[in-house]
């Protein structure tokens, strides 16, 4: 170990609650991340511990929220008592957006930039719903002679049967995939796995409020049987359905980080070191095909192996690209999300990155 690693001493999530009918579709998501943002620094509190003060920047992935979520985002720093001396900025990488935020935050206390931030994430799929996602404003002229361009608008329901047809995937197999992910996520909820990386929330309810302390989109009932009754959403006699997709949700994460030698000083304990990280573009059509292409060079860099892995989580957008990536990859399922992943927990976009970081330090704990 070296006293300039980056290092993790804090990670937590708020509860994952299905947009517009769970228990968090009436909070806003500035409430999401004040309470992800307190609940991090609370986790790290104490004598010796981090003060809001000591906070230097903030990174925050959202990829629906209007106006890149900046205000917003600010407006919940400041109150969850991290001051305004401390700067702030959203990023958006669509799925990877939590942990785009995270990779800036460690790159900038690499670089020397700042000695303590906080690389998070939020989504209230029930505020900004996908389908009100506006077209982007181009010159359509030109990009309609471009397919390649154009095939950024693929719906990614649409990019998932794209996976399915172009590797021959099977539906059964995406099914009992997406049951084995609610199994995973159910048995991991029912042992009280997740209970260590949640924050509960403040939600208004029946006219008063109540504390949300659990995910509520894991069927602990699925089957491959069930799901196989589910007709596919995006293509006539395709193998995508709301079954074997991940959920839309609310939720948001947070993760503290800092040198190594700054979290001995204060006695905090290391969770994680922040080893490497890796992006690599895709085709768009299969745009969920991606960690299968940026997980090498990211192992490359940190001088490991596929197989030196323990535990791997892996985005469930979909089912054909959580399967495929894992296939391609060769790794050992039972190694890929242990406590089931987005098919089962949900995927509030912006969140996902922070959150699996949450989730997967408390797994290797």
């Amino acid at each position: 170990p070296s006293p300039d690693d980056v290092v993790i001493v804090s990670a937590v999530r708020t509860p994952l609650c299905r947009a517009r009918r769970g228990s968090l579709s009436s909070v806003p998501p500035s409430t999401l991340l004040t309470a992800a943002l307190r609940g991090c620094l609370d986790r790290a509190g104490g004598p010796g511990g981090i003060r809001p003060s000591d906070v230097e920047d903030v990174c925050v992935g959202t990829a629906l929220s209007d106006a890149a979520g900046t205000a917003g985002a600010r407006m919940a720093q400041i109150a969850a008592g991290i001051p305004h001396t401390c700067s702030l900025s959203t990023v958006n990488r669509q799925c990877s957006s939590g942990l785009q935020a995270c990779a800036n935050v460690a790159n900038a206390i690499a670089a020397g930039e700042i000695g303590v931030g906080i690389g998070a994430g939020f989504e209230s799929m029930s505020f900004t719903p996908m389908q009100k996602m506006k077209a982007p404003d181009v010159d359509w002229e030109v990009m309609k002679c471009n397919k390649v361009a154009m095939d950024c608008l693929i719906p990614m329901g649409v990019t998932s049967e794209n996976v399915s047809e172009r590797y021959g995937l099977k539906r059964e197999d995406l099914d009992a995939f997406a049951a084995e992910s609610h199994r995973r996520a159910a048995a991991a909820q029912r042992a009280g796995k997740f209970d260590d990386e949640i924050v509960p929330v403040l939600a208004s309810r029946d006219g008063g409020s109540a504390l949300v302390t659990r995910d509520d989109g894991i069927r602990a009932g699925t089957t491959a049987a069930v799901l196989s009754k589910l007709k596919p959403v995006f293509k006539k006699g395709g193998s995508t359905t709301a079954g074997n997709s991940s959920q839309m949700t609310d939720g948001a994460a947070a993760v503290l980080m800092m040198r190594r030698s700054e979290a001995e000083s204060r006695s905090l304990p290391v969770l994680a070191t922040w080893r490497s990280y890796a992006v690599t573009g895709v085709p768009p059509d299969v745009m969920g095909i991606g960690p299968a292409y940026a997980i090498p060079p990211a192992l490359k860099r940190a001088g490991l192996t596929t197989g030196d892995v323990d535990v791997y989580e892996i985005n469930e957008a979909f089912a054909s690209q959580a399967s495929w990536c894992i296939s391609e990859l060769g790794l050992d399922p039972e190694r890929v999300n242990p406590n089931g992943g987005a098919i089962a927990l949900g995927h509030p976009l912006g969140c996902t990155g922070a959150r699996q970081i949450a989730t997967l330090i408390n797994e290797l704990r």
